[in-house]
C-alpha cells in the first residue's frame, strides 16, 4: 500500500515542500531510501524501526521503499524521522491516511519513540503557512518557538504515540500558543553600562552616533585604553528590536541551532565577537549544507572584531560585500542561498604590533616595515566602508580615579531611539532601509541636501583629504545622523564638521 506524508527541507532560512512517499509491498524484507538523503536521513531506518516497536506498533517485515520527493533536492538532518514513521504506519494500515494530508510533520525520533527537537522549527512553521496547511506537528520542545508564527496552528507533541493519538482525534487537542509582542516587551536589564567607562568623551559620542545611524566603527588605540569595553557597551544603547527584526534574527538562530528552550525568541540586539582564528566559512556562512555565519548571526545587531589586524586578510576582505549589500550569497553546484546580513561592524585595533606607536609614555618597539605589514591587513576598500574612525587614547589619571561618573546607557538609548524614530518615518516609503547607514545613492541625493556653507566645507575636505566618493557619501550619512540626534531638519556645516572629525585615518594620512 502507498502512503504520503508532508514535510519540508530547509534551504537556508526557507522551508521547501517535501513529500514522503512510502510503499509497503511484497518482496524480500528491506528498506530503501531514495531522493538524495544524507547520512542522517539514511540512518533513520534503524531509529524508526526501534521507535515503532518500542511504541507498541509493528514494523512491517516487507519490502519498503521510501521516496523523498522532489528527487533532485538534498534532504538532510533527522527531522524526516517522524514523517517517514507516520507514512510507514499509514502504508501498513496501522494508521488512517486521511488526516495526514492536512498537516506538515517534522521531528527526530529516539529509540523509545519520544521526539527530540529539530533546528529551524520557526522556518518550518512559516513554510507550512505559505504552503496552505491547516497546521504543523513538531516536537514538544519546538512548540513555543514555532507557535510565535501567526496564521498556522502548531502542535508540539512529545512522542510518536502522542502524534498518532492526535491524528485519530485532532479536534481534542489545542494548538500551542505564543505571544510574540509580550516576549519583546520583556527587555533584559543593561548589564554592560556606558557609565562604567571613564573619560573617553569622543569615543562615547562615536558610539552614540553609530547606534543612532547603524554606522560601522573603528576604535584605534593602545592596549588598555578601553576599546573592547566600549564596543561591548554598544548593544546597550541600541533601540529594541521590532517584531519584524526579532523574527528575522530568530529564524537565523533557529536554523543555526542556537535557540534554547528558554529563549525561543531573540529579543535583544545580537552581539557576535568571533576569535581572530575564524575561517571565511564560519564568518560569512557556508558548508556542504550552508548554514549562517557570524555576519548573519549579527543581523540587526553588532559584529565585533577585536584586534582586527590579527584576522587573516582574506577573512576581512570577505566582509566587504555583506557591508555593502546587507546580505550574503552562497553559491553551490545545486543551489544558491541568500542569508540576510545587515549589521554594524566594530573593529578594534592597536596602532602597531606592540601597541604603543604614538604613545607619549611608552616607546614603540616596531619598525616601519612591521607597522606597514600590520596595517596592510586592513585594506583601503575595507576601511573606506567604516563610517566612524576614531583614536581612543589612554584615560587621564584623574579620570581613572573617578568611578561611575559617565552618562548611563539608558539615557543615551532614549536619544538614540528618538533619532531612529525620525529615520523610520523618513524611510517609510523605502522598504529595506531602516536607518541612515542603509541609504542607497538615490535616498542619499534626496535626504542629504546641503546649503552653500556645508557644500563648500565638504568639497574642501574631499580635496584636502583625498576622499573617495564612497567616503564622501558616508560622511553625508553620518552628518544626517548627527542632525537626527540634534532633532534638526537639515544638515548644517556643524554636522559636516563633526562628521569629518570621525574620519581619523584620512586626516592622519593627509597630515603625513
Amino acid at each position: 500500500m502507498l502512503a504520503c506524508v508532508h514535510s519540508a527541507a530547509l534551504m537556508g532560512i526557507d522551508a521547501l515542500a517535501v513529500t514522503v512517499e512510502v510503499d509497503v509491498g511484497f518482496g524480500l524484507p528491506q528498506t530503501t531510501l531514495v531522493g538524495l538523503p544524507d547520512a542522517a536521513v539514511q540512518e533513520s531506518r534503524e531509529r524508526i524501526k526501534a521507535a515503532l516497536q518500542n511504541s507498541g506498533y509493528t514494523f512491517p517485515v516487507r519490502r519498503i521503499i521510501v521516496n523523498l520527493a522532489p528527487g533532485d533536492l538534498k534532504k538532510a538532518g533527522p527531522s524526516f524521522d517522524l514523517p517517514i514513521a507516520l507514512a510507514v504506519l499509514a502504508a501498513s494500515e496501522q494508521l488512517s491516511a486521511e488526516p495526514l494530508k492536512d498537516f506538515l510533520f517534522a521531528g527526530e525520533l529516539s529509540l523509545d519513540g519520544s521526539l527530540r527537537p529539530v533546528t529551524g522549527a520557526m522556518c518550518l512553521a512559516i513554510g507550512a503557512r505559505q504552503l496552505g496547511f491547516k497546521g504543523i506537528v513538531v516536537p514538544e520542545a519546538n512548540g513555543p518557538e514555532a507557535a510565535l508564527i501567526e496564521g498556522i496552528a502548531v502542535y508540539g507533541l512529545d512522542s510518536l504515540g502522542a502524534v498518532v493519538r492526535f491524528l485519530n482525534a485532532p479536534e481534542r487537542h489545542r494548538p500551542c500558543t505564543g505571544d510574540l509582542r509580550a516576549l519583546l516587551e520583556r527587555q533584559s536589564a543593561i548589564e554592560a553600562d556606558l557609565s562604567d567607562v571613564r573619560g573617553q568623551p569622543l569615543a562615547r559620542r562615536a558610539l552614540e552616533v553609530a547606534a543612532a545611524g547603524g554606522h560601522n566603527l573603528l576604535l584605534l588605540g593602545p592596549p588598555g585604553s578601553g576599546k573592547t569595553m566600549l564596543a561591548r557597551r554598544l548593544p546597550g544603547i541600541l533601540p529594541g528590536l521590532s517584531v519584524e527584526e526579532a523574527l528575522e534574527s530568530t529564524r537565523l538562530y533557529s536554523v543555526a541551532g542556537l535557540l534554547s528552550r528558554q529563549d525561543q525568541l531573540i529579543t535583544g540586539r545580537p552581539f557576535r565577537a568571533p576569535h581572530h582564528s575564524v575561517s571565511i566559512a564560519a564568518l560569512v556562512g557556508g558548508g556542504s549544507l550552508p548554514k549562517p555565519g557570524e555576519v548573519s548571526l549579527s543581523h540587526n545587531g553588532v559584529l565585533f572584531l577585536d584586534e582586527a589586524p590579527e584576522f587573516p586578510r582574506p577573512v576581512l576582505e570577505a566582509l566587504r560585500q555583506p557591508l555593502e549589500e546587507g546580505q550574503v550569497l552562497i553559491s553551490r553546484a545545486r543551489q544558491s542561498l541568500i542569508f540576510p546580513a545587515r549589521f554594524a561592524v566594530v573593529l578594534a585595533a592597536n596602532p602597531c604590533p606592540c601597541g604603543y606607536y604614538g604613545d607619549p609614555q611608552i616607546a614603540c618597539r616596531c619598525t616601519a616595515l612591521q607597522r606597514a605589514r600590520y596595517w596592510g591587513r586592513l585594506s583601503g576598500p575595507l576601511l573606506d566602508r567604516i563610517d566612524l574612525q576614531i583614536l581612543v587614547g589612554r584615560p587621564k589619571p584623574e579620570e581613572v580615579a573617578r568611578l561611575g561618573t559617565g552618562e548611563s546607557s539608558a539615557a543615551i538609548r532614549e536619544r538614540v531611539a528618538r533619532a531612529r524614530e525620525r529615520q523610520k518615518n523618513r524611510f517609510t516609503d523605502h522598504p529595506g532601509v531602516r536607518c541612515n547607514a542603509h541609504m542607497q545613492p538615490g535616498q542619499l541625493r534626496r535626504f542629504c541636501r546641503l546649503d552653500s556653507p556645508s557644500q563648500q566645507l565638504l568639497e574642501k575636505a574631499v580635496r584636502s583629504l583625498h576622499l573617495s566618493a564612497r567616503s564622501a557619501d558616508r560622511i553625508l550619512k553620518v552628518a544626517l545622523t548627527l542632525a537626527d540626534l540634534a532633532e534638526s531638519e537639515a544638515i548644517g556645516a556643524v554636522q559636516i564638521a563633526e562628521a569629518l572629525q570621525f574620519r581619523t585615518l584620512e586626516r592622519m594620512q593627509s597630515a603625513s
